[in-house]
């Protein structure tokens, strides 16, 4: 019972670092740099240089965070509590990571330095637009949209600038994944907003519960009917199987939003929710 106990421990401060949502970027990644044909190679350093990026990004963020919620005095998550508890340790772990990014620059291909660089700056821009906002500012509409198109180029563009030509099915499945990483942002700012009806302010509570249902359901229809598309018209199978993937992760975020009451309990949302991004793990 103990060693059970340990394990549900470890697992609860890795969701609360956010490592299932590194590991989702890490596999989803690798399906990329697979593609068309599954047997492509995987540059190594450039899967591991994501992994930390995303680490490094949504710690740094979560502290920042719960640094300003400790000057307002505002309620903190448990995630940003966990954060704000542990910030002693993650400074030089954050430090140190940076570091090895750095190092990695070495083994990445020049298209990937270029790629990474630029967005990098956009990213820069974007972290320090934010944080310019107040907490209940009309501008953080824009934050879901901008966090879903940046996880999308980062996950997807890192492997396009190694290669040589994209193909149609290749463009069609990232256009998919942009659209199941907004399901995923959207659907996440309306379970908060379940939980947290007196304090929450995103997306969902700015476009409204009946809106914000209507557009998660088309993103469901939409998803559903151009991975069916590219199924029966892409001329690689690995390519029909990343596409069955990514029907099977929109479907099962519909399934989240269609019972929400059974997955408030335990946050799990959040972890069915970002555990749909390993599902590549299943053709990889």
């Amino acid at each position: 019972m103990k060693f059970i106990d340990s394990i549900r421990h470890l697992l609860q401060k890795a969701h609360y670092l956010s490592l299932d949502v590194v590991a989702g970027a890490v596999f989803s990644h690798i399906m990329v740099a697979r593609l068309p044909d599954g047997h492509r190679p995987v540059g190594w350093a450039t899967t591991v240089l994501l992994g930390i990026c995303v680490f490094v990004i949504y710690a740094v963020d979560r502290l920042y965070d719960a640094h300003k919620s400790e000057i307002t005095h505002t309620e903190m998550t448990i995630r940003h509590r966990f954060h704000a508890e542990n910030r002693a340790t993650l400074r030089p772990v954050l430090m140190g990571l940076v570091a090895v990014c750095f190092i990695l620059l070495f083994w990445l291909p020049k298209s990937v330095l270029i790629f990474g660089t630029a967005l990098a700056l956009v990213s820069g821009a974007y972290v320090w637009g934010v944080s310019r906002l107040g907490v209940s500012n009309t501008k953080m509409v824009w934050k879901e949209p901008a966090v879903t198109l940046l996880y999308t180029v980062g996950v997807w563009g890192s492997s396009w600038a190694q290669k040589p030509t994209i193909g149609w099915s290749e463009i069609g499945l990232g256009m998919l994944f942009l659209f199941i990483v907004f399901q995923n942002l959207l659907l996440f700012s309306v379970m908060e907003s379940y939980e947290f009806p007196d304090t929450a302010y995103n997306l969902a509570t700015i476009l409204g519960f009946d809106r914000s249902d209507v557009v998660l359901r088309t993103l469901t229809v939409v998803v559903t009917v151009l991975s069916l598309v590219i199924f029966f018209m892409a001329d690689d199978r690995f390519a029909q199987r990343a596409a069955v993937i990514e029907g099977m992760m929109s479907a099962v975020l519909y399934l989240i939003q269609r019972y929400p009451n059974r997955f408030l309990t335990n946050e799990r949302f959040r972890w069915i929710g970002d555990g749909i991004f390993w599902l590549p793990v299943l053709i990889l």
